[in-house]
């Protein structure tokens, strides 16, 4: 069974683009409003800087044989429930026939502040996760296979996010590894472990700068982490589930 990777590299540095300009594109709009929101919070409230993202995984069911699946990202449609909570809103579902076929997060972090927003982001996806898990477990999701279950952040690359950062320990000793680890590196263990963990089928780590990302440019931490990781799994699942339900 072959899968179809859309052209995604191409589609990857567009997606990246876009949720630079999105970003600055937001600002502006603030500014000409006479508004002006805290630190980076302007960027962050326009609440579209993921859709490339949402555009390309799209284009991949699409283009793996699930040509008539429902993709739902609108608050209200995008409602799954959960075991510790009656529902959680998730970035992106994929459904095909009353089936879930996939649910993804899309998550962003960009400086200056990378220390809370990374320990929130932290919660929120392992939160997310067993919930979901859970939930599954106990039937809330009828009789059905595991659907692909994804978490994707794309993080800037700035002095703040590559230093080292220093951790208290004053009883017991953290990870050798999270020791000193930047943030960048704190979200590539992160990744690691979530998938590691079986709470996500794949997590990936995106990276890129403002001035780089405004021309398409992104890279990886490592190899396991990689969005090109993510894609592949994605793609195989739809392809698989496609020929399933032939």
């Amino acid at each position: 069974m072959g899968i179809d990777l859309a052209n995604f590299e191409e589609s990857t540095s567009h997606a990246v683009r876009t949720f630079w300009d999105t970003r600055a594109a937001a600002v502006e709009r603030q500014k000409l409003n006479g508004v002006v929101d805290q630190g980076e919070r302007a960027g962050v409230t326009s609440g579209k800087n993921m859709d490339g993202f949402v555009t390309l995984l799209a284009d991949l069911v699409a283009a793996n044989g699930l040509r008539d699946a429902e993709l739902y990202m609108t608050r209200g449609v995008n409602t799954l429930p959960g075991y510790f909570r009656p529902t959680k809103d998730w970035d992106l579902l994929v459904m095909h026939r009353g089936m879930l076929i996939a649910a993804i997060e899309l998550k962003s972090q960009v400086g200056p502040s990378f220390g809370n927003n990374f320990n929130n982001r932290t919660e929120e996806a392992i939160g997310s996760a067993v919930d979901l898990w859970t939930a599954f477990r106990e039937g809330a999701l009828g009789e059905q296979p595991a659907p692909f279950v994804g978490w994707l952040i794309h993080v800037e690359d700035a002095p703040s996010s590559t230093r080292s950062v220093r951790v208290a320990e004053p009883h017991f000793a953290v990870f050798p590894e999270l020791r000193n680890a930047s943030y960048l590196q704190r979200y590539d263990h992160l990744c690691r472990r979530l998938v590691l963990e079986k709470h996500y089928t794949e997590a990936a780590l995106i990276v890129s700068t403002r001035k780089g990302g405004l021309c398409g440019e992104y890279g990886n931490l490592s190899e396991s982490t990689s969005f090109k990781r993510f894609v592949v799994a994605f793609a195989a699942h739809i392809a698989q589930e496609a020929a399933l339900l032939r």
